[in-house]
């Protein structure tokens, strides 16, 4: 039952995220000055299976002004690629509190 409220929740947090998302890409979009500081930025994920890393690595992608470029070799890291990074924490913390924080509940159900 976990695993089900835990799955919704990921879902919950992905569609805040997704529609965020959008309405500041519209809003870069649509500004009369391009204001934006691209950057890459090396996130540290603490998940463990490759089930959980490549969902990570997916939502990040799927969210608007984001990209997953790699996950280093040792799975520990990914590479992302941010539309607009004032504080490359703040975007490292949003990931960490939001996606990452739902799919270390999933990997504990799947483990089991």
């Amino acid at each position: 039952m976990k695993s089900g409220w835990s799955l919704i929740c990921l879902l919950a947090s992905f569609m805040r995220e997704l529609v965020l998302s959008n309405l500041e890409v519209a809003r870069i979009v649509l500004s009369p000055r391009l204001r934006i500081r691209p950057g890459l930025i090396a996130y540290r994920t603490e998940l463990r299976t490759d089930l959980a890393i490549a969902t990570l690595a997916n939502i990040i992608t799927l969210t608007p002004g984001t990209l997953t470029l790699e996950v280093s070799e040792d799975r520990t890291v990914l590479f992302i690629h941010a539309l607009d990074i004032e504080d490359p924490e703040v975007v490292a913390d949003s990931i960490r509190g939001s996606f990452e924080k739902r799919l270390q509940e999933l990997e504990e159900c799947w483990s089991r």
